[in-house]
């Protein structure tokens, strides 16, 4: 649990430390926010951009993006089973990196030279989807995922 670096007056101090240790026992569920919400939306994408190559490949191409015709069926079996994996909270770590590099990509190629500036780029939802990606592949799924399952097990 959290502990507070400074001493605060008595009506405050229990309230804050019941708050603390509340969101204490609701660590999991960032994680498992993140994963689902950002998850649901990868599967919706992939899957209309399997359905859609045509266009995607033509609109990677005005991008630049060489061998397009390649690039474009991976780039949506990636989101698509990027995004199941991460519903479901298995291999998160490395569904995320995939992820992260597909969004580095997209931001790189679609969103920078158009940008008017760092905060247009920031705040484009492809850099909030690479912050979210960053993350889980850093910390993975949290506790309510597959992964923590399967290792748990695996570490008894």
């Amino acid at each position: 649990m959290m502990t507070l670096p400074l001493t605060l007056p008595a009506p405050l101090a229990k309230p804050l430390a019941r708050v603390l240790r509340l969101t204490d026992r609701l660590r999991w569920a960032g994680p498992l926010a993140l994963r689902l919400v950002i998850g649901i939306a990868f599967v919706a994408t992939g899957w209309a951009k399997l359905h859609n190559l045509e266009n995607l490949t033509n609109f990677f191409k005005t991008l630049g993006i060489p061998a397009a015709h390649i690039q474009a069926p991976m780039v949506a079996s990636i989101e698509l089973a990027g995004g199941l994996l991460l519903v479901l909270g298995l291999g998160t770590r490395l569904a995320a990196a995939l992820l992260t590099g597909v969004m580095a990509v997209a931001l790189l190629t679609a969103i920078v030279p158009n940008a008017d500036g760092l905060t247009a780029v920031l705040g484009s939802i492809e850099a909030m989807y690479l912050a979210v990606f960053v993350y889980l592949a850093a910390n993975g799924g949290g506790s309510a995922s597959l992964d923590h399952l399967l290792w748990r097990r695996a570490d008894s």
